[in-house]
């Protein structure tokens, strides 16, 4: 099933209530989109699929045009969903930064998408909100849930990237949530996009409970946002989910763990299409079992159902599932 905006509301609103988390996973093709959703459903979980304007653009092919990329990945994404019986995947605008106005516009009037997320965070605090907001009312009006950030989070994904890590402060967020009433809200707090170790980062957890209290105690509560998440360990989600984050983001992990399936693949099958040294190239024949592009892609389909399947253990989701 493919959530809108107030079924997608209504997950989050469980999952905060409930302490569990759902995993947000960037998406650009069909490679990733199909293991995904039918893992989600596998272990009868939620889940939200993300799209970055890069993806976008790559979906797009040579035209790189983001609103023709933005309407292919829609498009996919609610037809796989519409096969599933156990579960529900909103999809979600991840990072558009405030010269991607039109495009998070686009989306929200053609109804492609559950969610946007506006980041504005290098902005100063007063521009942010100001930016914020007008997402807010467009998002808003078509009933599509918005997400806000303020603060730094280091590393690259996609187009953002940051070379430093500014923590966000708790009197800063509330200020941002009231007067933008987002509706999920990303709080910097030590993880990293990219390539990292959760056993290397210090991660503010504090940070994390300190601005989840203070949301409640003014009534503004929300979900909250871990980005830059993969690589973190099993604790680590917990102690997040702990103390008031609701969506945890997935990119990285799922491109290490793909790529790895399909070169062990083809480390082993390397003679299905590459003439083995010493063999005469007349009569080499390439074996057409191995080198069709289902059976070796199947390599990282499997792997990349198996890394989000984990994942829903790690947050507790599994059977959690709003769909009845």
């Amino acid at each position: 099933m493919f959530f809108t905006g107030d079924k997608l509301k209504e997950v989050f609103q469980k999952a905060k209530k409930n302490r569990f988390g759902i995993i947000a996973s960037n998406v650009a093709f069909d490679f990733i989109i199909r293991p995904l959703v039918w893992g989600y459903d596998r272990q009868k979980s939620d889940g939200l699929l993300q799209m970055s304007a890069g993806a976008c653009k790559y979906a797009a092919g040579d035209s790189g045009d983001v609103f023709a990329g933005a309407t292919i990945i829609s498009a996919m994404v609610k037809s796989i969903a519409a096969a599933t019986k156990n579960s529900g995947v909103g999809l979600h605008i991840d990072h558009a930064t405030p010269n991607y106005f039109d495009y998070i516009k686009f989306c929200c009037e053609n109804n492609l998408v559950s969610s946007v997320m506006i980041d504005a965070s290098k902005e100063n605090l007063a521009e942010n909100i100001r930016i914020t907001q007008e997402v807010v009312a467009i998002a808003h009006k078509h009933g599509v849930l918005v997400e806000g950030e303020i603060g730094h989070i280091k590393g690259s994904e996609d187009e953002i990237v940051s070379d430093t890590e500014l923590y966000t402060q708790p009197e800063e967020a509330l200020e941002y949530v009231m007067k933008t009433k987002v509706d999920l809200f990303a709080a910097s707090v030590g993880t990293n996009h990219g390539v990292s170790s959760g056993h290397n980062l210090v991660l503010r957890f504090d940070l994390v409970k300190q601005i989840d209290d203070l949301l409640i105690k003014n009534g503004v509560e929300t979900g909250l946002v871990l980005h830059g998440a993969s690589g973190l360990t099993m604790e680590q989600h917990k102690e997040a989910i702990k103390n008031g984050v609701v969506k945890i983001n997935k990119d990285t992990q799922y491109q290490m763990d793909s790529a790895a399936a399909v070169q062990a693949f083809w480390e082993k099958e390397k003679a299905a299409i590459v003439c083995p040294a010493g063999t005469d190239i007349n009569s080499y024949i390439p074996d057409k079992g191995k080198f069709d592009p289902r059976k070796w892609l199947k390599q990282g389909e499997d792997a990349i159902g198996k890394s989000v399947e984990e994942l829903i253990s790690y947050v507790n989701s599994a059977n959690q599932s709003i769909v009845k």
